[in-house]
Formats: structure tokens, C-alpha cells, sequence
């Protein structure tokens, strides 16, 4: 059982005593650590989100208090009164190890059974048994101090973009379902019966909305669903940085970006971001990275050899050039000594790309040991070394295949190998890069269509307006990402508010004017009177918060995530409703009920 309160105020956080509270009488609340007895005398780490404080009972302190201390078991939430002293053996890596509290009251505000986890940093228990009882797991210090981050870094946010004149505004949850590429989550509707809402992937239409009204400069902090298989690093709901900006072009809204990412760090790490962040084409990027998000932290880039292969007769190599493909390569500077057996595991990683293998040389202190040497003499041999900067002791890796399987697999192939062999030294770092000029469009193989690279209102690049029907695969966009570390931190683009782009990129897309309409009836009506040049950018603030904490999972910067099968341990949710509630909406569920969600 627990006790009351009774009027009683808690004086500060039990983080919070220092040498300068001695003589103090205070009361502290909080949750028992632990609870040891030495000598006469009782000690309780009593611990609340701010730090742990010692408090010590015995008999001549006060008896009752002493008694009542021994019953005590950890997790229990208690109260207790005392005056603050200084510690005869102080404890130099606590931030209250220099005192004490002498205890002359406690009250017992309510018991805890013995906890499934320990409350303690650096947890070593199960994912779903943390999930299960996520509200024990937020206690952990390391749990709560992320949070504390999370908290500065929203309010960094907020203060940077209100002094630079940006409104606050909120859009709908419950919206209407205009597919953005994921699959978006419906919500049936009782008022209107075999009707649905959707949540919003974005808030993508609506921020557009307000720049037509007139807000000029918008932002929020708001929540974004996304009904698709959840790779790593990903969650059905996720929070979103979201601003937009009218009468702007591109130098602006990265401007301004850049100089927001820059406060957030300084003002939650003191780290300064170096101002103006570089930047490299998509072209560029996917051309040294094999990444539209490529991670800068160390080098080894690709290199093209299709010049220096290009009268080579070997087949795969031919193969890959006849079909307007390429011949790229990696060197691993110190990789010849690698066996045999691993760089076939290599072969088998970039098989996982979808190239059909991958072609070595090793350069060994006693010659060049490679499977395709017989296919090569010694000019074309000294011309690929020569373009790769290679040196004795060195490995050359080489994809031959279609560009996209090229940039893939060997992209995918770089990080691994920077994995493998430390090549990142200082993880510590920070990298940032924007990647600007992606295309306007990408072809898909399933649907045998061009599709939006990003959304269909994302404006093409000036210069390239007339290749949209012509040689739509080569227009480039106003669209633009911020990368850190290999991670896509946010992106955006300019947007097309001309009424008449806007019909060529619907068709270029193959919508039929009145599928547009069907769609994005709300915006394209809302063009026609007036619209602003507008465009803006969203971060992933969850992202955002990894990177501030120094965490890679993002589970551990959402108070209540789901697991990797949207499936909440703690709520048990999804899970069935009552007929009644599905009588209502005019919906009958053709699935067993006794069936058991797959965890």
C-alpha cells in the first residue's frame, strides 16, 4: 500500500544537492535504486530523472524513519525529509557525491513488485521484454537523458525558426488518401459508410495549401504514417520537421536550413557545424558513393573503368558496355592479403545487389594474383592500377553490369568494407553533405512507367524543362537532401505552382487530367488563384535525435515505438474491436479472431 502525499512539496530533484545545500533541510521524491545496510545505519540511492542522491537513516538520526527504511525494497516510489550534510566518504563520480541527505522522515508512496529489467544504463535484456514494459524502461537514466535531448532539440527548433519569422501551424491527421509512394493507413468513417480517411504520409499537400494562402513562411513539428515493411531505422509513425517558404528558390530554403541544423547541434552539443555545408550533385553522388545519401566519413570511392576496359575481350565486361552499362571499381588500400574464402563472401554480398559477381585483383608482394588476368595484357593490366591509384598490397574490387546495379552493389560493397575493417576511425564525427540535383523522375521496371523521384510536385530544373516528354529520364529537379553520416537527414524541393508545368508533369507521369484531379483536385483548384513560388524541406526529427544521442537504433528516440512488425508489445496493439463498433462503420472482418498476431 502507499501513502498520501498529505500536503506534502517536494524542495528540488534529487540530482540537485550540492555542498552549497548543507544545513538545508529538503525533501526529496523519487524511485529506490537500492537499499544497503552497513553498520547501524540504512542507505537509500533514491533516484528521479535528474540524478541519484544518497540518503542515509539510522536510529539516532530518527527511529521511525530507520525502521520503516529496512521495508523498503528498490523501485518503490518514496518521499523522504532531511537535512543536507557533507559525505565522510564522498563519492568523486557522482554529481551529488559530495553530500548526503540525513533522514528524519519517509513515507512510502507506493510499493513495486520486483522489476522484469533492471533500471540501470547500458541494459543487456531482450527488445521485446524492454517494449513489453517500456514505461520500466524509460526510467533508465540513459533512456531519460536522450529524452532531455530530444526535448532541447524540438525547443532549438522552435526557437530558431519563430526568430526567423516562421508560423507555427497544424494540419489534419484525418485526411484524404493521396498515395505518396508508401502505402498510406485508412480510417473508416461512420458518417459517411464505406468511406475512408487516410493519415497523412506528409503534410506535403497542406503545407503547399498555406503557402497559397498567404502564411509565407510555415513549420511544425507533427507526426507522419507510413503503412510499408519496416527496414532498419524505420517506424510506422515518425515525427517530422516540416517547413515552407513562399517567394524562394533553392539558395534560400538550403540556406536557412543549414544555418537551423547548425543551431540544433550548438545548442544541444555544442558542436559547431561548419557553415556553408558542401555540396554534391546526385550525379556525383551515386558516381564516387554509390549512394544518394553517401557517407563522407572516409574514402575509397568508385572509380569508372569503362575507358580502360572498354577494348578488353573478356565477356562480362563487353556484356556490361554493349547493354550502356559500366565497369567501376574499389580499391582497399592493405586488402591483397585477404583469402580467398573471404572475398568469394564478398561476391556473394554484391550477388544481394544484384550483380552477377564480382572480379578482383590482388597486388601481392610476389605479382599480381587475379581470375581475369588471362583476359588482359599488360597495358590494359598497368592502365587499371594506374586508374586506381593502386600499390602493392592493395585489392581491387570491380562490378560490371547496368548502372544502377553498379552503383548499387558497389555502394552497398564500400560500407561494408569500411565496416569490416574500421575504416571509419572517428565515429564520433560528424559529415554533412547536400546532394542537390536529382533526377525529376525514375523509371520502374514493375510498372513499366516513369515515376515522381519524389513527388509530382516537385519543379524540374530550368534548363531541362524541354527533354520532359522528349527524354524525361534525364530532366533534373529543384529537389535537394541534406545527408550526415551516410544517413538522410531531410529533403525537399522547389515546388511547380505553374498551372501549365503542372498538367505536362501529370502526363509525363501517365495520369489522365481527370485522375490528376481525382487525386489533387483540392490543390490544382487552389492553384488557379494566385499561387506563391514556394518550396521547403522536412527532417526526420527521430533521425535527428539518433544522431544527437549517439544512438543507432531509433527505437531507443520514440517514447512507445513499434517493432520491426509495427506491433506494439505494451498496448498489444493492433488488436480486435468489439462487432459492434464494426456494425457501426458498416465493416465485416473476414478473419478469425482467435488467429494470434505474428510478433
Amino acid at each position: 500500500m502507499g501513502e498520501a502525499l498529505g500536503g506534502l512539496k517536494r524542495s528540488m530533484y534529487c540530482g540537485e544537492p550540492r555542498e552549497s545545500h548543507v544545513g538545508s533541510k529538503i525533501t526529496l521524491m523519487g524511485w529506490v535504486q537500492r537499499n544497503r545496510k552497513l553498520g547501524g545505519l540504512n542507505f537509500i540511492d533514491l533516484r528521479d530523472r535528474e540524478g541519484i542522491m544518497q540518503v542515509v537513516f539510522g536510529e539516532e538520526i530518527n527511529a521511525e524513519a530507520f525502521e520503516k527504511a529496512k521495508a523498503v525494497k528498490p523501485e518503490y516510489c518514496i518521499a523522504v525529509i532531511g537535512e543536507v550534510v557533507k559525505r565522510e566518504a564522498p563519492n568523486e563520480s557522482m554529481p551529488t557525491g559530495m553530500v548526503e541527505l540525513k533522514c528524519e522522515s519517509i513515507k512510502i508512496l507506493s510499493e513495486s513488485d520486483t522489476p522484469p529489467i533492471y533500471i540501470k544504463e547500458g541494459l543487456d535484456a531482450s527488445e521485446q521484454v524492454r517494449l513489453k514494459h517500456r514505461y520500466l524502461d524509460l526510467r533508465r537514466p540513459d533512456m531519460q537523458k536522450i529524452f532531455m535531448i530530444r526535448n532541447r532539440a524540438s525547443k532549438a527548433v522552435r526557437d530558431f525558426l519563430d526568430t526567423n519569422g516562421f508560423l507555427e501551424v497544424e494540419t489534419p491527421i484525418l485526411t484524404k488518401s493521396t498515395p505518396e509512394g508508401a502505402r498510406d493507413y485508412l480510417v473508416p468513417s461512420r458518417n459517411y459508410p464505406g468511406m475512408f480517411y487516410a493519415l497523412p504520409q506528409s503534410p506535403q499537400i497542406f503545407k503547399q495549401l498555406l503557402m497559397v494562402s498567404g502564411f509565407d513562411k510555415y513549420y511544425q513539428i507533427t507526426k507522419c504514417f507510413r503503412d510499408e515493411d519496416l527496414r532498419a531505422n524505420r517506424q510506422p509513425e515518425f515525427t517530422q520537421v516540416d517547413l515552407e517558404m513562399s517567394f524562394v528558390e533553392e539558395e534560400d530554403v538550403i540556406g536557412i536550413n543549414e544555418k537551423l541544423i547548425a543551431h540544433v547541434f550548438k545548442e544541444v552539443l555544442g558542436h559547431e557545424v561548419k557553415l556553408p555545408i558542401p555540396r554534391m550533385t546526385y550525379k556525383d553522388a551515386m558516381e564516387k558513393y554509390g549512394s544518394d545519401k553517401p557517407d563522407i566519413r572516409f574514402g575509397m570511392e568508385i572509380t569508372d573503368l569503362t575507358e580502360e576496359v572498354k577494348d578488353v575481350d573478356f565477356m562480362v565486361f563487353k556484356s556490361a558496355l554493349e547493354a550502356k552499362g559500366s565497369v567501376r571499381a574499389l580499391c582497399l588500400k592493405g586488402g591483397a592479403s585477404m583469402g580467398r574464402k573471404d572475398i568469394d563472401r564478398l561476391g556473394e554480398f554484391v550477388k544481394g545487389y544484384k550483380a552477377k559477381g564480382l572480379a578482383y585483383i590482388q597486388l601481392k608482394e610476389e605479382g599480381i594474383k587475379s581470375p581475369i588476368a588471362k583476359f588482359l595484357n599488360d597495358d590494359d593490366m598497368n592502365r587499371i592500377i594506374s586508374k586506381m591509384g593502386a600499390e602493392t598490397g592493395d585489392l581491387i574490387l570491380i562490378v560490371a553490369d547496368k548502372n544502377s546495379v553498379v552503383f548499387q552493389s558497389l555502394g552497398a560493397l564500400r560500407l561494408e568494407l569500411a565496416k569490416k575493417y574500421d575504416l571509419i576511425k572517428d565515429k564520433s564525427e560528424f559529415k554533412f553533405t547536400w546532394v542537390t540535383e536529382f533526377p525529376l523522375f525514375e523509371y520502374s521496371e514493375e510498372e513499366e512507367r516513369y515515376t515522381a523521384c519524389h513527388h509530382p510536385f516537385t519543379a524540374p530544373m530550368d534548363e531541362d524543362l524541354d527533354m520532359i516528354e522528349s527524354d524525361p529520364g534525364k530532366v533534373r529537379s529543384k529537389a535537394y537532401d541534406l545527408v550526415l553520416n551516410g544517413e538522410e537527414l531531410g529533403g525537399g524541393s522547389i515546388r511547380i505552382h505553374n498551372m501549365e508545368l503542372q498538367e505536362r508533369m501529370f502526363k509525363a507521369l501517365g495520369f489522365t487530367q481527370e485522375e490528376a484531379w481525382e487525386r489533387f483536385g483540392f490543390l490544382l483548384e487552389a492553384f488557379k488563384f494566385g499561387p506563391p513560388p514556394h518550396g521547403g524541406l522536412a527532417f526526420g526529427l527521430d533521425r535527428m535525435i539518433m544522431f544527437l544521442a549517439g544512438t543507432d537504433n531509433i527505437k531507443d528516440v520514440i517514447a512507445f515505438p513499434k517493432n520491426q512488425n509495427a506491433y506494439c508489445y505494451l498496448s498489444e496493439a493492433p488488436n480486435i474491436v468489439d462487432e459492434k463498433q464494426l456494425s457501426e462503420l458498416g465493416i465485416k472482418i473476414d478473419v478469425k479472431k482467435e488467429e494470434k498476431i505474428e510478433e
